[in-house]
C-alpha cells in the first residue's frame, strides 16, 4: 500500500513547524489562550469505560489542524492540533504526538540505544519522514520511551486537551522485521494507561490490521488518514462503534468515504500538509 500520512510538526523545533507556527503567529489565531479551555467548557459526550474520561462524539464536524492551529470553521465540534499548539475552547481537542519515531530535529536528545538499530548497529529510519524508529522490543525499552512520550502527553493535559493521538503506531511494519505488531500493542498500552490517568481518551492512529486488539491495547477511538481511498473505514467504524475521525486527502477518497460512512463517521478532506488558511496548497472540504 502506497505510503500515507501527513507532515508532522511535533514542535516547533522541526522546520515544517517553525513555518506553520510563523504563519499563526501573522494570522493571529482566535480561541487559543496559552491555558486553554476549562473542563467547564468543554462539550459534554459519552464517556469511556475509563473513569472522567470523554469520548469524541460520533458524526460531528471535525478539522484536521496538526499542520498549524487557525480558528475552527463554523460548525466544527472536533478538532485535532499539535502538542506545540493550544486546544481551542469549547470544543473537542485532540492533541497529536508521533509517539514510535524521532523526528529528525529530535533525533539527538533521545538516547542512542532508545533508537532502534539492525545488526550492523545502524538506525533503522523511516524514509519518508527521516525518522528514527524507537526501540520498543523489549519491556525495559518501552517503559523507557513511554516515559519519554508521557511526558507529551502530560503537556496535553496540563494545556487542556480532551484527547491524544500517537502517531505511527504501524512504525513496526517498516522496522524490517525487528519490531511486531505485539511489541506495537504493549507499547501503546503504556500509552493507553497513562492518558486514561491523566482523564484523556486515546485515539488509535491509522493502523486498520490492529483495530480488533484496540481493547486489549486501551484505545477508545480512531483516528482514520484515507479509509476512504483504500476502503478501511468499515474496518474502523467497526471496531469503534463509529468514534472513528477521517482525513481524506483526494476528492476520490473524500467522495468514497462519505458515500460509504457520511452518515456516521466525522470526515474532512485536507491538502496533505494540513496547511493553515492563505497558504497557497490549503484546501478544506467537507460534505453533508
Amino acid at each position: 500500500m502506497p505510503v500515507k500520512g501527513v507532515s508532522r510538526v511535533g514542535g516547533p523545533g522541526t522546520a515544517v513547524g517553525a513555518v506553520v507556527l510563523a504563519v499563526a503567529m501573522a494570522v493571529g489565531l482566535t480561541g487559543c489562550g496559552s491555558s486553554g479551555p476549562s473542563r467547564a467548557d468543554r462539550p459534554k459526550s459519552s464517556r469511556s469505560a475509563s473513569p472522567d474520561v470523554r469520548l469524541p462524539p460520533r458524526h460531528a464536524g471535525f478539522d484536521y489542524q496538526i499542520g498549524g492551529a487557525y480558528p475552527p470553521p463554523q460548525g466544527v465540534r472536533i478538532v485535532s492540533r499539535d502538542r506545540s499548539s493550544s486546544p481551542a475552547r469549547g470544543l473537542y481537542n485532540i492533541c497529536y504526538v508521533n509517539a514510535f519515531q524521532a523526528q529528525p530535529q529530535e533525533r539527538a536528545s533521545w538516547p542512542a540505544d532508545l533508537l532502534l538499530r539492525d545488526a550492523d548497529g545502524e538506525v533503522v529510519v523511516d524514509k519518508d519522514w527521516n525518522e528514527a524508529l524507537l526501540d520498543i522490543r523489549t519491556p525495559a525499552g518501552r517503559e523507557r520511551v513511554a516515559k519519554r512520550v508521557g511526558r507529551w502527553i502530560d503537556e496535553c493535559a496540563d494545556k487542556g486537551f480532551d484527547a491524544v493521538e500517537p502517531d505511527n503506531y504501524d512504525s513496526y511494519t517498516r522496522s524490517r522485521h525487528l519490531l511486531t505488531a505485539d511489541d506495537a500493542t504493549a507499547f501503546i498500552a503504556l500509552l493507553s494507561r497513562h492518558a486514561h490517568a491523566r482523564h484523556l481518551a486515546i485515539g488509535q492512529k491509522n493502523t486498520p490490521e490492529l483495530a480488533g486488539v484496540r481493547r486489549k491495547a486501551g484505545l477508545d477511538f480512531a483516528v482514520a488518514e484515507e479509509c476512504g481511498q483504500y476502503d478501511e473505514c468499515g474496518t474502523y467504524a467497526k471496531a469503534f462503534d463509529d468514534r472513528v475521525v477521517v482525513i481524506e486527502y483526494s476528492e476520490e477518497g473524500l467522495r468514497r468515504a462519505v458515500a460509504g460512512f457520511g452518515g456516521r463517521l466525522s470526515i474532512v478532506r485536507r491538502d496533505r500538509m494540513v496547511s493553515t488558511p492563505g497558504s497557497a496548497g490549503y484546501v478544506r472540504e467537507v460534505r453533508p
